[in-house]
């Protein structure tokens, strides 16, 4: 068992995000499937690592099946070329997924690597106005905007432009502060750099045009009790061109950016098929033929339809496409099963009688001439 164990070795590089639930998607299905795993957290969060390999080793997990690494890119490039190394997951930016995409395929290993996301969300003017604003309010501030699916994008198609004042007025309601304490909705950043990435690419798009009927600049840095917090005040961005660093950036802050206007669902899904990402996407509408219109023709691996965050439920798979994903497996459902083992052919003769030919030089047939 423990050279089975060695020669399918899996490792995985999970985000700060989500440093307990990313994790969860690909080890439970190794080991499951006969793997031994090593699993690199974000270096900015590897204590629910540590967590979790206590958990399973409490579990009954034996010793050295799932285990922890920490480090950087010497660590990862060691990995990604290392030879008892099979498979690569990882969750995370474009810049280190298509790195690490590359490297280990490079070197013979299966990759899948969800990369980063520009969800967008489309508003029908037959959809339930209240209901929609609260939805998207949601799904564009939870988490301080920090998940890959973080419905960041907002395209309104005829009238429902008008509904932006209720989304700035839903937004202002948000209390902002730190996570634990109760009646909180908008948590800090992960790091200073982080919120000052975020700053910047909102005085960017604002000079490049962009209109900003809730600024959270406005507000300051600082939160009361916690003046060294890496907090951003809840923005929205509103007539923002596909030219505007804003849309063209995935920002992974509280910023919601609402393109300019489109008059038609037609004009919606040519918008968004030509984002270079392809991870997820929810259309609010109360009309069947619309829905199925936008399932149809969109370009994007999740689909919600008056779902805000349309992340599949675990029978299914993670599936984003375009410059969301590289590797041609996703994450967990039947396709994470497939990953994490691989396909073998038996071929077998059991002979009636000695006389039996086993094989010869030519092609074999089905029957003797």
């Amino acid at each position: 068992m423990l050279n089975l164990l060695i020669f399918l070795l899996h490792y995985s590089v999970a985000p700060f995000n989500f440093p307990a639930m990313v994790p969860l998607w690909m080890f439970p299905y190794a080991v499951t499937a006969g793997n031994s795993f090593v699993l690199k957290p974000s270096e900015k969060t590897p204590g629910a690592s540590m967590l979790l390999v206590d958990l399973a080793t409490q579990a009954g997990l034996p010793k050295g099946v799932l285990s922890v690494i920490h480090g950087g890119k010497p660590i990862v490039d060691n990995l990604c070329r290392h030879p008892t190394v099979r498979a690569i997951s990882f969750v995370g930016s474009n810049a280190a997924g298509e790195y690490i995409h590359e490297e280990g395929s490079r070197h013979g290993k299966r990759v899948q690597a969800n990369l980063g996301a520009k969800n967008h969300a489309v508003l029908l003017p037959d959809a339930s106005r209240e209901k929609s604003v609260k939805a998207i309010v949601g799904a564009a501030f939870g988490a301080a905007g920090q998940r890959c699916m973080a419905l960041s994008t907002l395209v309104c198609v005829g009238k429902t432009q008008e509904w932006i004042d209720d989304i700035v007025g839903e937004t202002r309601h948000l209390n902002l502060g730190c996570g634990f304490n109760a009646g909180v909705d908008v948590g800090p950043l992960i790091t200073p750099v982080s919120q000052e990435r975020v700053y910047r690419i909102i005085d960017q798009a604002i000079q490049e045009g962009a209109d900003a009927p809730l600024d959270g600049r406005s507000y300051g840095k600082r939160v009361e009790g916690y003046p060294n917090g890496n907090f951003v005040h809840p923005t929205v961005l509103s007539n923002v061109s596909t030219d505007n660093v804003a849309y063209k950036e995935e920002i992974f802050g509280p910023v919601l950016t609402c393109c300019e206007p489109v008059d038609s669902l037609e004009d919606a899904i040519q918008l968004i098929n030509r984002n270079r990402y392809g991870n997820g996407v929810s259309l609010f509408t109360s009309s069947g033929a619309a829905a199925r219109k936008f399932t149809h023709e969109i370009a994007a691996g999740q689909v919600g339809i008056n779902v805000p965050i349309p992340v599949p439920l675990p029978m299914f798979s993670f599936t984003g496409n375009k410059a969301s994903i590289r590797g041609d497996m996703n994450f967990y459902g039947k396709s994470g099963i497939q990953f994490f083992t691989q396909l073998k052919t038996v071929t077998t003769n059991w002979p009636i009688d000695a006389a039996t030919d086993l094989g010869s030089v030519i092609m074999p047939t089905m029957g003797k001439q």
